[in-house]
Order: C-alpha cells, then structure tokens, then sequence
C-alpha cells in the first residue's frame, strides 16, 4: 500500500466504525472511575482542583502579577489558560501512546483496525477537558465583553484534538516496536511545560532562544488559547501556520509508520 494511502485508509475506517469508537469511548471513561464511590466527579475533579489551586494561591493569597508584555496581569489567570490545554495534551498523548500495548492481547485475537485504541484515548481525554476548557470561555469573556476572537477556541480545540490523535498514534506504534518510548515520552512531558509560554509568556524568554519554543507541538494553541481567552483577538496567523505544519508533519509521518508496521504491529505487541 503507498504511504500517502495509508493514514487516509485508517481515517475511512475510523469513519466506517464511529459506533464501535463511541462504546469503546464510553467505556474507557467508565473504566476510569469504576468501583468508587466519587463516580464520574473522579474524572473532572484533579483538574478543576488544580486550576482552583492556581487561581486561589497565585491571583487570591499572593496576589501575583506579571509584567509588560504579558497577556494579563493575573499570574493564576494567565497559568489557567495554558495549563488546562497541557494537561489535556498531556493526558491523551500518554493514555493514547501506551493505547495498542493494553489491547496487544485483543489485537491478537480479534482483527480490529489499530487505530480505535489511541483514537478511543485521545476521545475520553477530549471528553474530560474540551468542557471545562469550554466552561473557561464565559469566566474569561467577560473581561474583554465578549469580543469575537474568543470563538477561536473552537477550532483551536479541534485543532489541537487532531494534533493529539497524530501524536499518540505515531507514539503508539513507535512503542509497540520499542517500549523506551514510553520513558523517553513521559520525561519530555515532563520538561515540555518549561519549553512553552504555558507557564510565562514568550515574551520573556531570551528572544535569540525563542524559535526554541516552536518545537513543542503546544506552543502555537496554548498561544492562541490566550490570545483568545484573555485578550478576546483572534490568534495571530503564525499560530495557525505552525499550528497547521505540525499537523501536516505529524500526518505524514504517521502515514509512514503506518505503512511500515502494518504487518509486523501485532507481532511487536
């Protein structure tokens, strides 16, 4: 099969399949809070007390503030917009790249299309954040009374929910062949936070260094989720420029993995 036709035949099977994802989708949230007591709170709960944690410590308690150029003065706000994205990256990159190791046993028994597994990952993830990153959308809006840019983070959430599919599949089949990538993976989860303006703007680090942040996949929507969300503009073009080649190189170097592991993924697993 030629490489360029391989993610498009995966895509048209995704497609041919959607009931099948949307029950795997169910129940890989069930799984996540199965036997508690607290129940699906258990799903939304970490991340709501993280960002009330920064919100409550950085803009209530210290009374933080960042400096010029920043896109708030609010220290907590403005960690809220970025971390809620990361976290969501975060989260359905890692569920989505260890995905086909958890179903190698099904895999060898039933022949279902690869791609339902980080597909179904990254979808229950999308499920836990895209609403409480939508819920930010009115918190913020009201701040800039509700200038139009602000629906950017529509299509930066569909955007970025694309981009995380790419990612945790390449990363999927790349740890079936070499499970170090697991490792490798989460340690640069780990340090990518700090090589992004999710934590401080962009504009306060070294700008001879700066083109540095553009090789994190998350620059360009967390830098449009502020632009959107705090300033009520609509993001820059070379947000959906960058945005739009990681998509692009992501897919078509998933369409080689596929292409190349195609007879041997079930046998790696």
């Amino acid at each position: 099969m030629p490489v360029g036709s391989a993610l498009t035949t995966e895509v048209r099977q995704l497609w041919r399949l959607r009931a099948l994802l949307a029950v795997m989708t169910r129940r890989e949230l069930a799984a996540r809070f199965a036997g508690s007591a607290g129940g699906v709170l258990w799903v939304w709960l970490p991340p709501l007390l993280t960002i009330a944690a920064y919100y409550l410590v950085f803009d209530v308690v210290f009374g933080m503030r960042l400096g010029a150029g920043a896109p708030t003065g609010r220290v907590g706000t403005y960690l809220i917009v970025g971390m809620l994205p990361w976290m969501a990256f975060a989260d359905a990159t890692q569920r989505g790249m260890t995905s086909l190791l958890d179903a190698g046993g099904l895999l060898h028994k039933n022949p279902l299309p690869p791609a339902l597994f980080p597909a179904r990952a990254v979808l229950a993830s999308g499920v836990v954040f895209a609403p409480l990153l939508l819920a930010l959308l009115p918190l913020y809006a009201g701040s800039h009374h509700f200038a139009p840019g602000v629906w950017a983070l529509l299509p930066l959430l569909a955007l970025q929910g694309l981009l995380c599919f790419l990612l945790a599949y390449l990363l999927a089949i790349l740890a079936a062949a070499l499970r170090d990538v697991v490792q490798v993976v989460g340690v640069a989860l780990s340090l990518g936070v700090f090589l992004s303006p999710v934590l401080f703007p962009a504009t306060l680090f070294p700008e001879r260094w700066r083109w540095l942040l553009w090789l994190n996949p998350m620059t360009a929507p967390v830098l449009g989720y502020q632009t959107a969300l705090l300033q009520g503009a609509w993001p820059a073009w070379d947000v959906w420029l960058v945005l739009a080649a990681w998509i692009a190189l992501l897919a078509a170097a998933l369409s080689l993995a596929v292409a190349r592991s195609r007879d041997q993924l079930v046998d790696w697993l």
